[in-house]
């Protein structure tokens, strides 16, 4: 069968317009890390109709990703993961041109990785908090939206990275003099400051590098990375860029949304980082 863009997705239109819809085509999208986040990403997308990537990352798929990657099957066992969802993106649309990095992001590769992008994804492991900060300092440095969205419990919490608006280091009060733990405690505190997920989450493993996910997370963050992407690059609504932050919980039927007066120097979130860093260094 042959392929037809305007017919694939058709029904995006009313939507989109027929001009928006087609010029999705021309931008470029860049996405650091093929997790699960990572692979709901350039699958949401792809349906959307972008159509020119870049993604990278290094691993392979293992039984248990199956609860939450798009490309996690009895067929993909040990696969590299980017391979098999370029090959799944492709399937989508043919005409896709993605462009892999099988490796992490680091200072000899960052720069290249975001060269000629429009809009940078963050599909990076939670734990891996300097990467983070470095595909966040370049992209702003380099004047590149970004977005990150975190699959806590059910919710989404989210954060975007506008050109103007301050940037990650700046945001969560991370310096390089912070040990590792309080970088990441900094990090989950901006992320959602409001915590909505508390009340029914109860395992995380600092020390381990892992926590519960769920499918229905991923799938949240997809839709409102895909959704704002559409608002940055088409200039369609409102971005609401940091310092606001965003969390959406639907087992709790909540959403918030706010800024951090006086921001990482609220005394009220210094005490809630401060506690959390005991509670993780005690090991609880």
């Amino acid at each position: 069968m042959k392929f037809s863009y305007k017919e694939a997705f058709s029904r995006n239109l009313g939507l989109l317009s027929e001009n928006e819809q087609e010029s999705l085509k021309k931008f470029t999208i860049s996405i650091a890390g093929m997790g699960a986040v990572g692979q709901a990403y350039i699958i949401s997308l792809v349906r959307q109709g972008f159509e020119k990537f870049k993604i990278a990352d290094f691993d392979k798929f293992e039984l248990k990703n199956f609860n939450r990657q798009y490309g996690a099957n009895l067929t993909s066992i040990g696969k590299e993961k980017t391979s098999v969802i370029k090959a799944i993106a492709l399937q989508i649309n043919p005409n896709c041109k993605i462009e892999v990095l099988k490796d992490a992001i680091n200072e000899s590769n960052i720069n290249k990785f975001l060269s000629n992008s429009d809009l940078v994804l963050d599909g990076l492991d939670f734990f891996e908090i300097e990467a983070r900060r470095l595909l966040f300092s370049q992209s702003h440095q380099m004047r590149i939206p970004a977005i990150t969205a975190g699959p806590i419990g059910f919710s989404t919490a989210f954060l975007i990275f506008m050109p103007r608006s301050p940037n990650f280091d700046r945001y969560t009060g991370i310096k390089n003099s912070m040990s590792y733990e309080e970088k990441l405690i900094r990090f989950a505190a901006g992320l959602a400051p409001k915590m909505l997920q508390r009340k029914y989450m109860k395992s995380v493993s600092f020390k381990g590098k892992k926590g519960p996910s769920s499918i229905a997370a991923v799938n949240l963050c997809a839709g409102v990375v895909t959704t704002n992407a559409l608002k940055i690059l088409l200039g369609k609504g409102n971005v609401e860029a940091v310092p606001f932050f965003h969390q959406f919980d639907p087992m709790l039927n909540k959403y918030v949304k706010g800024k951090i007066l006086f921001g990482h120097r609220n005394p009220i979130h210094k005490l809630k980082i401060k506690i959390a860093l005991k509670m993780m260094q005690s090991g609880r």
